[in-house]
Formats: C-alpha cells, sequence, structure tokens
C-alpha cells in the first residue's frame, strides 16, 4: 500500500527496497558478532556507541554500496531496532504528533493538530510489529499473547498505549499510542487555544480552591486529562492529593501526593487490583483531595460516597456527551458495584456529592473546547435538576473548515457562591453577567 508523503523530512521517507535489504543485512550481521543481552549491563549512551562502531566496521567489511547520508540513516534505524521502539522512534520524536494509529504493520496514522494523517513509515512484517509491542507491555509488567490478545500499558514517557492482536484484531496486530504531552497546557494556553475564557476559567479555578466536587465529561480525544491536569494545579500545595488511575497520565505538581495505579491480572488470572479498590484503600490514606483518572465502574459508588463523607474538593472525568449523559453513566456505574439501591436513592447520591459538570467536546476542526458548565442544583421529585453557567455557541462553519462560534454566560448566579465565599474565594457577580459574550472563535 502506498502513503503520501506528509513530512519532507529523510526521517519520515519510506525506505528504498535496497536500503531495506541493507538494513536487514546489517540488523543480522549485528546481532551474530554482538551478545545484545550485555546491552542491559551499560548505559544507553555507551550501548548507542558501541553499536555505532560495529554498524560502521561491518558496512566497510561488508563494502556495502551506501553514501554517507544513507549510511548515518541506517545506523540509526538500527539503533532505534535494537535500543528503542523501531520505526516508532522517529513519530515519537516528533512533538507535534498527540496520537500514533497503527492498524496493521504496513498502515501507519498519525494525528497533528487534530487532524489524521497516514505517513509514509511502516514495519517489515506483522512479526516485527508484534515484536515491538511485546517489548512496550514487558517494561510495565505486563503481556500480550494468544491468552491475552488486548493490553494497556505505558511508555517510558507516560503515553497511553493500547495493542490488541490476533486472533481478535483480524488483520494482525493493531497498536494506538496517546501522547503523552511532557509541558502540560496551563490556563493561559487554553484561553489562547480558544478552549474557554478567562471568565471560565476563574469559576473553574474558584470551585477548585472552593472544595467543589467536580465531575470532567467528555468523549475520547476531547482534553480531559488536560482539563483535569489544569484543575489539579489550583489544589493548594500544603493539601494531600492521592491520584488513582487505571493508567498514570496526571502529571500533577504539588508535593504533597501520592500516585496509585491498577494493576491487571497476571497469567493466572489472579492479583488484579481494580480502581474501586484503590478508591477504598485511598480513604485509609488521610487524602486532603481524591483524584480519580477516569471513572469506568463500580468505583463510581465508593466515590460519591468518599464525596459525600467529608472529601470536598473531589476531581474526576468520565466519558459522556453532555452533562445531563454524564450523569445518567454515572447513575449506570453505581448500579455495576452490584448493589441493589433504588434509582431515587441513587440521583440523591449523585446530586448530594457531585456541584459542578465541565462538559468538553472535539470539535470538527480539531479544536477542543469546554462547551458547557453546569451546576447540580439538588433533586426535583426524581430528577436531578441542573444550572447552565456558561457554554459555547455555534454558529456555523468558516470556509478554511474551522468551527465558528461565541462563549457566553447565562446570568445564572451559581447556589454554591456562598459556600465559595465562605472558603474565602469571592467570584464576583459580573463574572456571571449574561451580557455580551466573552470571546468570538
Amino acid at each position: 500500500m502506498s502513503f503520501i508523503e506528509q513530512d519532507e523530512r529523510d526521517e519520515f521517507k519510506p525506505l528504498s527496497v535496497e536500503e531495506l535489504h541493507l538494513k536487514e543485512e546489517l540488523y543480522n550481521k549485528l546481532l551474530n558478532v554482538m551478545d545484545l543481552s550485555l546491552i542491559e549491563t551499560v548505559s544507553k549512551e555507551a550501548a548507542k556507541i558501541q553499536i555505532n562502531e560495529i554498524c560502521e566496521k561491518l558496512i566497510n567489511d561488508l563494502h556495502l554500496p551506501v553514501s554517507l547520508s544513507s549510511r548515518q540513516k541506517l545506523i540509526k534505524l538500527i539503533n532505534d531496532e535494537v535500543l528503542g521502539l523501531g520505526p516508532l522512534e522517529i513519530l515519537l520524536a516528533d512533538p507535534s504528533i498527540s496520537d500514533i494509529l497503527i492498524n496493521s504493520y504496513d498502515r501507519v496514522y498519525v494525528e497533528r493538530r487534530g487532524k489524521l494523517e497516514p505517513v509514509a513509515i511502516k514495519f517489515h512484517s506483522n512479526a516485527h510489529l508484534l515484536n515491538i509491542i511485546d517489548r512496550i507491555v514487558s517494561t510495565v509488567g505486563r503481556r500480550v499473547d494468544e491468552s491475552s490478545p488486548m493490553v494497556d500499558a505505558r511508555l517510558e514517557d507516560g503515553s497511553r498505549v493500547n495493542a490488541i492482536i490476533p486472533p481478535l484484531a483480524l488483520d494482525g496486530p493493531a497498536l494506538s499510542i496517546r501522547r503523552f504531552t511532557v509541558d502540560k497546557l496551563n490556563a493561559e494556553q487554553l484561553i489562547n487555544y480558544g478552549s474557554m475564557t478567562a471568565e471560565m476559567n476563574e469559576l473553574l479555578k474558584g470551585a477548585v480552591r472552593g472544595k467543589l466536587n467536580v465531575l470532567v465529561s467528555g468523549g475520547t480525544g476531547s482534553g480531559k486529562t488536560t482539563l483535569l491536569n489544569m484543575l489539579s494545579g489550583y489544589i493548594p500545595t500544603n493539601e494531600r492529593i492521592v491520584t488513582i488511575e487505571d493508567s498514570a497520565e496526571l502529571q500533577l505538581q504539588q508535593p504533597h501526593t501520592v500516585r496509585l495505579e491498577t494493576r491487571p491480572a497476571n497469567i493466572e488470572g489472579k492479583g488484579e487490583i481494580s480502581q474501586r479498590e484503590l478508591v477504598k484503600n485511598c480513604l485509609r490514606m488521610r487524602p486532603d483531595r481524591i483524584v480519580i483518572g477516569e471513572v469506568r465502574g463500580g468505583e463510581a459508588l465508593d466515590m460519591l460516597t468518599a464525596m459525600n463523607t467529608g472529601h470536598e474538593g473531589s476531581l474526576a472525568t468520565l466519558h459522556a456527551n453532555s452533562p445531563r449523559d454524564a450523569l445518567g453513566r454515572l447513575e449506570y456505574m453505581v448500579c455495576m458495584a452490584g448493589f441493589d439501591m433504588p434509582v431515587s436513592n441513587i440521583r440523591t447520591q449523585i446530586a448530594s456529592a457531585v456541584d459542578m459538570v465541565v462538559q468538553l467536546e472535539r470539535l470538527e476542526d480539531g479544536g477542543r473546547r469546554v462547551t458547557s458548565i453546569q451546576e447540580i442544583n439538588g433533586m426535583e421529585g426524581e430528577i436531578i435538576t441542573m444550572s447552565e453557567l456558561f457554554r459555547f455557541v455555534r454558529e456555523g462553519k468558516q470556509e478554511s473548515g474551522e468551527i465558528k462560534g461565541k462563549f457566553e454566560s447565562t446570568g445564572v448566579i451559581p447556589g454554591f457562591h456562598n459556600k465559595l465565599k465562605q472558603h474565602g474565594v469571592d467570584l464576583p457577580f459580573e463574572l456571571f453577567n449574561s451580557g455580551d459574550p466573552f470571546a468570538d472563535f
């Protein structure tokens, strides 16, 4: 399959048939003359120097017909193959790539600036791709094989990895990598990108400092973790924070932070530690704040219980398409805990525990925006009532494909305004003024 060339840099261009044969020959010769098991006993830089010297000698001894630029390219690829993750190294070195999606060994896509595009990089075969996947998952103590053909893992930099192999993946191994951003986005950057307004940020900052329980809702890739990182940055440094995640992604800067991560079952199907068990355990760790990377199941009940029993200021994310859907999903996940509770009781727990829902959306132009901020008022009969405080109003699409719209407040003064004031957070009423829109995008 041919791919559209998306980048003019040499490293993104596919190897020619001749270069591919030369690389395979050089790599096989290297395996014969070098004991790769000894690499683990030396530093990566020392190993790299040793590999470079051996490759240079092999090229000279074999009288391989390669130019200086091709020689440097081949040696780099050999280094990536031995010390790194093969063809993935080139993609991982590009900071503009946010997602790497490998459908099969010869079909690789990346996401840049919110848009998917194919790249010319590919693996030699399904076996080659499977070897790279195995190398990734083994570093975090996990495995992938026919008995366990799906796996979640992470790279050294924290990037989230999901792999699925045959017999579940019909066209060969598939790999998805959600890139980890070393420099997390702050509020000022999100405002400049048009993800929200300064007024919305003031409300969110006040909500965190005023110890409201905030639920961040949105679809896949909508920016939930990015916003959760930003919100957690407003937690005072003298408070003890416990984070709970399936795959560690949060980048909290506070010194008094304990990070917990789930553990999958071993090859015998034993030893699994779920998020629910971690939530229960963290309540014994005297946390001032509990931050859950993503609520997925029965831990929702324990989270609500914690919020209702003195653990104020908790933060969590979940997948949902609207604030109302978020509450419905939370209700469903509480039922997954296995307790036979009346729906009205579950909704009462939710209405009492959660103070605010922040909705994120990834739009067609690739932009991520906070599309709604809603307060939970309480119960009216058997229905949870909500009040929208801020929203993003779509006005169409520009010729360039960008979504046109504006942020505006609804003029509703939230019921938690007095609660925030008691915690020393005095938000001006003008913040909720329903006058002119704050910004146009």
